[in-house]
């Protein structure tokens, strides 16, 4: 028969917690929005216990940051097997995935943390700490793509296209988000394209690249995401 006491938390599975309430809070609206006392009443706690394991809610904030930084990095996550388009669609899948389920959070990250935080007005430290997480996730997706490509230290034109790459999936996510005007699985498509569209580009004005590219696409199937690439930019032309 249970006796309906509760389990004692420790402080770290308590700071844990907190932080799982918050960014789920933070997820659905901007966190802005989201007072310490929403962040308390979800977590089954008192305002002052809040305060007890962070000092303010711009340190909870940046703990959930940082949860969700660790989350995104790890959604370019993917195994090196098969056509590398494949690979790419997956990998905006998930992103896509994470953005979805996490917009105003996804938001606040990618544009340097919540305009006007409850404890204050933010610091340099706030905004570096927020731009150092920001940079990680860029910094593991940049890493993922090269290993992808099987280059361990990329050139100089490849680096340009694989982070401008990545500047444009987070700036098509946040188009994205304001409205959801179009069906995210073409842009999710259309983002896999992209790549592959400015790798061409600078294969026609770079050997390197002009060899990574047949790379790319020497086992690329008919029915594959470069593969149907090549088949609407032929259909535009004839």
């Amino acid at each position: 028969m249970s006796t309906g006491v509760r389990r004692r938390m420790g402080v770290e599975e308590r700071r844990q917690q907190l932080i799982g309430v918050a960014l789920d809070l933070f997820s659905r609206r901007s966190p802005d929005e989201v007072s310490i006392d929403e962040i308390a009443s979800a977590a089954g706690i008192s305002r002052p216990l809040v305060y007890h394991y962070f000092p303010g809610k711009l340190s909870l904030y940046e703990a959930a940051l940082k949860r969700a930084s660790e989350d995104l990095a790890a959604r370019f996550a993917e195994p090196h097997e098969g056509p590398v388009g494949a690979r790419l669609l997956r990998v905006m899948r998930r992103y896509f995935d994470f953005v979805d389920e996490h917009g105003p959070g996804f938001s606040a990250l990618m544009r340097g943390g919540p305009a006007v935080p409850a404890d204050g007005v933010r610091s340099k430290e706030h905004v570096s700490a927020t731009n150092a997480l920001i940079d990680s996730v860029r910094q593991a997706a940049y890493d993922h793509i090269l290993a992808h490509l099987q280059v361990a230290e990329a050139p100089p034109r490849l680096e340009l296209v694989v982070r401008s790459w990545i500047s444009l999936a987070e700036s098509t996510a946040l188009l994205w988000l304001d409205g959801r005007r179009v069906p995210r699985a073409e842009l999710e498509l259309q983002l896999v394209h992209d790549f592959a569209a400015l790798a061409a580009v600078s294969a026609a004005y770079d050997e390197e690249m002009a060899a990574l590219l047949k790379t790319m696409v020497k086992d690329e199937p008919a029915d594959g995401p470069f593969a149907e690439l090549v088949g609407r930019l032929i259909a535009l032309v004839s």
